[in-house]
């Protein structure tokens, strides 16, 4: 599902303020919706864990944003792989946030992704420039509110998390709209396969995605579904040329940084498995 979510930047024929504005609307109705039946609490404990919550949001919404300005202006490809130097934000930003400490490996592993980027970056025109500018910064936005919202989900459920983000990112964007003067009756004026292609992107590629992991981490484990999801530049490559046929705009170069890439992001989904085993270990050898 997350693997259609770059694809469907190109084929919804919508801004990306639209686009995202649009896909938190229906991702909060669906998932409100989905937790009313699964008879889940939306009672926010107190203000300081709603105002997290709202601060998060909005940072969600810039990181959507700015990961389709990233594909409007390039490929689904270029885009999604730009989200994977999202290793590198979070090897400094969860010592931060976490307090946990700082990690050369993590950090060598980033290093590598930004090798990879060389790759992918080859021959660029100055729009494609300003993709890759666009989709590194969305990295940086994807590993805040990664980190931030791994610090949240240590005393609240994800569910009720990613609905208020939800939210907030609506109530965000609504303003950002008005202030821009987008927030016209013609913000409603789409094609039928826009209007499908958008609920299909707030539901099954966002509320219910996110259900399901929640639901299969408890079967499979945190590993197996973190090695999943970090095949997601897999699946929308492999989507891409078949649907969009970006192989025939994309290099040799692209590829080979492409390979690269999902290799690093793979071996430090490995290697961090190998780490917590070894922590577990130690912990019951005390």
């Amino acid at each position: 599902m997350w693997g259609f979510t770059g694809i469907l930047g190109k084929l919804i024929h919508l801004s990306p303020l639209h686009i995202v504005w649009y896909r938190m609307i229906i991702a909060a109705i669906s998932l409100g919706i989905a937790m009313f039946f699964l008879k889940r609490s939306l009672k926010v404990p107190n203000r300081k864990s709603l105002f997290q919550f709202l601060g998060v949001g909005v940072i969600v919404a810039l990181h959507w944003v700015t990961f389709y300005m990233s594909i409007s202006l390039s490929t689904a490809s270029l885009g999604i792989l730009c989200l994977s130097t999202t290793t590198i934000h979070v090897a400094w930003l969860e010592p931060l946030i976490m307090k946990r400490p700082f990690s050369w490996v993590e950090f060598l592993i980033g290093g590598l992704v930004i090798f990879g980027i060389y790759f992918v970056s080859d021959n660029f025109d100055s729009s494609q420039y300003l993709a890759l500018v666009y989709g590194l910064v969305s990295a940086l936005f994807a590993a805040l509110f990664s980190v931030s919202n791994a610090y949240l989900a240590k005393d609240h459920p994800p569910s009720k998390i990613s609905f208020y983000e939800f939210i907030a990112g609506v109530a965000f964007l609504t303003i950002v709209l008005f202030v821009n003067g987008d927030l016209t009756s013609d913000v409603f004026n789409m094609t039928s396969s826009d209007f499908w292609w958008l609920i299909f992107l707030g539901t099954l590629c966002t509320s219910f995605a996110f259900l399901a992991v929640i639901e299969i981490v408890k079967h499979l484990g945190a590993f197996t579904v973190s090695l999943s999801i970090n095949l997601e530049p897999v699946y929308t490559i492999v989507l891409a040329i078949f649907i969009l046929n970006e192989n025939e705009v994309l290099g040799d170069k692209f590829y080979i940084g492409s390979v690269l890439i999902i290799s690093v992001v793979l071996l430090n989904a490995i290697i961090k498995s190998y780490q917590k085993r070894a922590r577990l270990k130690k912990e019951m050898n005390k």
